[in-house]
């Protein structure tokens, strides 16, 4: 762990659980609109949106960032889950698209503590035959994330921690595979990110999606909870000692035991604690919605 964070933020350091699935030729926006629970049709080229694939019934496989370059040029920023699996579970409803899926193997992912260059908000700057960079700094300070085709960044745990733990004090669930197909996105409370679309046409669980929304069945949300020692996604939260919810993700740096957990709406102030230790509720940052 670096002695004094602040001093080293400029530094670049890789973001290996981070990797790169393009979706290359004509039918690319076509398939993408199909199967993502983000609008793409109201992204313009050159900007990125957060958004997610679904199972039928509504539950969140992963989420990524997707950016556009064109109609057909997309790529998906997928952290922490197996691009592997992923991109084989996609090509499945292939059929007879005009398309291709690939993992981009000879992709680094690198991040840095800084403001971008020139990407700012939503818009990316770069191209995919160079480097790309993306805005991700919000409220709780300036962040910048850049896919290259090489990099000497280093690799270090306890920047990569840090990286993590500001996704979860601004909401962003960094889902590990133990809480893939688990949450539906407004258990996830990906409204806050813009993440998903009850408005577009069809994708697999949009019914469920929509239903939720429209009939105001949202019961359930994210809270960040900072814990007095070290948890891990699948933890059980109780309040005042009765059952009140799951960690769906966690980060631990600097210190501070960090997690967020799927909790109920409205619920009655009471003591926190995962595992057996006090754990309490922080307020979710804002500024990363895109």
């Amino acid at each position: 762990m670096h002695d004094n964070p602040q001093a080293s933020s400029a530094l670049n350091f890789s973001l290996p659980d981070h990797r790169v699935i393009a979706l290359s030729g004509r039918d690319a926006a076509a398939f993408a609109q199909a199967q993502f629970m983000n609008d793409l049709k109201v992204l313009a080229p050159g900007h990125w949106q957060w958004s997610g694939w679904l199972t039928p019934k509504g539950r969140v496989v992963a989420l990524f960032a997707l950016l556009k370059f064109d109609e057909e040029t997309l790529w998906l920023l997928l952290p922490d889950a197996d691009p592997v699996t992923f991109a084989a579970a996609l090509q499945r409803f292939v059929f007879r698209s005009k398309l291709a899926i690939a993992v981009r193997d000879d992709l680094r992912v690198e991040g840095a503590f800084t403001a971008p260059t020139q990407a700012r908000g939503d818009a990316l700057s770069g191209d995919p035959a160079s480097s790309v960079e993306l805005d991700l700094g919000a409220d709780g300070g300036t962040r910048t994330l850049r896919i290259l085709p090489a990099s000497t960044a280093s690799h270090d745990p306890a920047w990569m921690a840090r990286w993590a733990a500001f996704d979860l004090e601004h909401g962003v669930p960094r889902l590990p595979a133990s809480q893939s197909d688990h949450w539906t996105p407004q258990q996830l409370s990906l409204e806050r990110l813009n993440a998903f679309s009850v408005k577009k046409g069809c994708y697999p669980g949009q019914e469920i999606v929509a239903r939720t929304h429209f009939l105001g069945k949202v019961k359930r949300g994210l809270a960040l909870l900072e814990a007095a020692s070290a948890v891990h996604a699948g933890d059980d939260l109780r309040a005042s000692d009765a059952p009140l919810g799951h960690l769906v993700a966690s980060a631990n740096a600097d210190g501070r035991h960090l997690a967020l957990a799927v909790v109920p709406l409205e619920r009655e102030p009471a003591r926190l604690t995962v595992t057996g230790e006090e754990a309490r509720e922080l307020p979710l940052r804002t500024g990363l919605a895109r």
